[in-house]
């Protein structure tokens, strides 16, 4: 297995600049933005603005800045990125757009390329259809935000070589992040299956009226959601016994939702305009969800969902 040193991105967006940064960690790595115009502010800008976070809060020394950013270059013509060894797609979740982009590339690139989809909810497989070589294509979910969450799921397709998976991991590895291997392409991958079943039965719990919103998320983040970075699931079935797993799941899974459609009560605060941090504030200036916010309480959600992710990683 080749070290592989020359990294194209393709999508100069939030997750694309996050993951041409992350990239840009590897020593000696050469990583090109390729972007379909030049509208719009330097991708390269916002890795700086990312790691300049990090620099503040003591993470890494600001020289180090300086020198990630200096691995980054950009492209607009796929000629200018035929040398490119692994490429990562992050553009819009249109099919037939990832779909054209590898068949497109493939025909410019080197047959050994690689070429990773940052998807997190279409088919690796799919996007692979158009291309001839199927067996270099497989899936890079990478987790917003991209330069924080360690997860990327790599995704096998249905054609995806053990060779390719196995530079994949280990250039993730090379990233500092933590692969994990989905052995299926399956929707929803890995951690979108366990996170929207979560979603599924808390949603369930507000529709059926037995707790409000606001109980429902107090309840996960006083509970569960405290020990869960040091005691996941399936530990946590351990530590207890596969006996009394069966015993409470005999009891208790047959009262959990389990609807394959979205709950009536998204559907309800859909048509009423009740879309969350996305809706249009009303004359009072409240955003409506499932629960109710001020333009100051979203700011500091946002804002604070790095400063938390960053203690946690780095207890900084």
């Amino acid at each position: 297995m080749s070290k592989l040193s020359k990294f194209v991105v393709c999508g100069s967006g939030m997750m694309g600049a996050a993951i041409a940064q992350v990239l840009a960690t590897i020593e000696g790595s050469q990583v090109t933005i390729l972007r379909s115009s030049n509208r719009g502010a330097d991708p390269r800008e916002k890795v700086r603005a990312n790691m300049n976070q990090l620099v503040e809060k003591g993470v890494i020394e600001a020289s180090y800045v300086d020198e990630v950013v200096g691995r980054i270059g950009i492209a607009f013509e796929d000629e200018e990125v035929k040398d490119g060894e692994l490429f990562i797609e992050c553009v819009p979740e249109v099919m037939e757009l990832k779909q054209d982009l590898f068949a497109r590339l493939e025909k410019t690139v080197a047959t050994t390329a690689i070429f990773c989809t940052n998807t997190s909810v279409m088919s690796p497989t799919e996007i692979a259809a158009k291309c001839e070589h199927k067996e270099r294509v497989c899936g890079t979910h990478f987790w917003n935000p991209g330069y924080l969450i360690p997860l990327v799921e790599v995704v096998k397709t249905e054609y995806t070589s053990d060779e390719v998976i196995d530079t994949v991991m280990q250039v993730m590895k090379e990233a500092g992040k933590q692969p994990c291997l989905c052995k299926k392409d399956v929707p929803g991958f890995i951690a979108n299956r366990m996170q929207h079943a979560l979603w599924r039965e808390a949603i369930a719990i507000v529709n059926d009226g037995i707790a409000d919103a606001e109980t429902v998320d107090l309840a996960c983040k006083t509970s569960f959601g405290l020990r869960l970075p040091y005691l996941p699931p399936l530990v946590n079935s351990d530590m207890v016994g596969t006996q009394l797993t069966w015993n409470i799941h005999s009891y208790v899974l047959e009262h959990l939702a389990d609807n394959h459609e979205p709950s009536p009560i998204v559907k309800d605060m859909i048509d009423k305009g009740e879309l969350g941090f996305r809706a249009e504030p009303d004359e009072n200036g409240i955003y409506h969800g499932f629960m109710d916010y001020t333009k100051e309480q979203i700011d500091e959600i946002n804002s604070g969902l790095n400063e938390y992710l960053i203690k946690m990683l780095y207890d900084k």
